[in-house]
C-alpha cells in the first residue's frame, strides 16, 4: 500500500484506483487503461470484459470526488456508487490513474472467499500467548489476546483468538480466527471465522 500512496502523492491525480488481474473479470467492475496506466473507462460486471483488470475496492481521491458525488444519482440499489463517481471524473476530463496489485489479493465478497483468505493469513502466524490457559491443551501455532481465558479446552493451531474471549469446554480446530469478546462454550469448531462479540454454545 505504501507504493500506492506514494504514487498518489507524487503524481497528484484526481483519483488513484487499485487494480488486479483476475481470471473471471465478468464478475467484477473492470477498468480499461492506456499504456501509461491512465484509466479510460470503468465497466461494472461486463458480459464481454474489455480487460481482466478488476477494481480491488481501494481508492485515493482529492477534493474533486465531492464534486463528482454531487453530480451522480443513486443506482438501482438506491445508493451512490463509487464507480459512478469515478466515471464522472473521467467524463469530465479529470485525471484518474491506476496502480496494479503486485502481491496476492483475494476478493472476500462471499463466505467461502473469507474462509479461503483466512487460510492464507493464518499460514503465516507465529505463536503468541497473552491470555490465560486453565486445564487446557494448546498445540501448534496459537495466538491469544489479552484478557482471553481458555478453560478445559483443546486448541489446535494455526488459530488466532482476540482479546477478552472465553473458550470453555470446547475444541477449536486448525485455521480458525476468533474475534474479541467471543464466548464459545461446549462446542467444536474448525476452519471458521467467528466475528467479534459472537456467542456459540452447545454446537458440535
Amino acid at each position: 500500500i505504501k507504493d500506492f500512496v506514494r504514487q498518489f502523492q507524487e503524481n497528484k491525480p484526481n483519483a488513484l484506483i487499485l487494480l488486479t488481474e483476475v481470471p473471471n473479470p465478468q464478475e467484477f467492475g473492470v477498468a480499461v487503461i492506456d499504456e501509461k496506466g491512465s484509466v479510460k473507462k470503468l465497466i461494472e460486471k461486463p458480459k464481454e470484459p474489455p480487460s481482466n483488470l478488476a477494481l480491488v475496492g481501494v481508492y485515493l481521491f482529492d477534493a474533486e470526488i465531492f464534486r463528482a458525488i454531487d453530480h451522480i444519482k443513486p443506482s438501482w440499489r438506491n445508493e451512490l456508487e463509487i464507480t459512478d463517481a469515478i466515471q464522472w471524473l473521467l467524463d469530465n476530463d479529470l485525471k484518474v490513474e491506476s496502480h496494479k496489485v503486485k502481491e496476492w489479493w483475494k476478493d472476500t465478497g462471499k463466505p467461502d472467499d473469507i474462509i479461503e483468505a483466512n487460510l492464507l493469513v493464518l499460514e503465516g502466524i507465529e505463536p503468541l500467548n497473552n491470555g490465560t490457559h486453565v486445564d487446557s491443551t494448546i498445540n501448534g501455532r496459537v495466538c491469544t489476546g489479552e484478557g482471553t481465558v481458555i478453560e478445559k479446552s483443546v486448541i489446535r493451531g494455526p488459530v488466532i483468538i482476540g482479546k477478552n474471549a472465553k473458550i470453555i469446554h470446547s475444541y477449536i480446530g486448525p485455521f480458525s480466527s476468533i474475534g474479541d469478546n467471543v464466548l464459545i462454550e461446549n462446542s467444536e469448531i474448525e476452519c471458521s471465522v467467528i466475528m467479534e462479540g459472537a456467542r456459540i454454545k452447545n454446537v458440535e
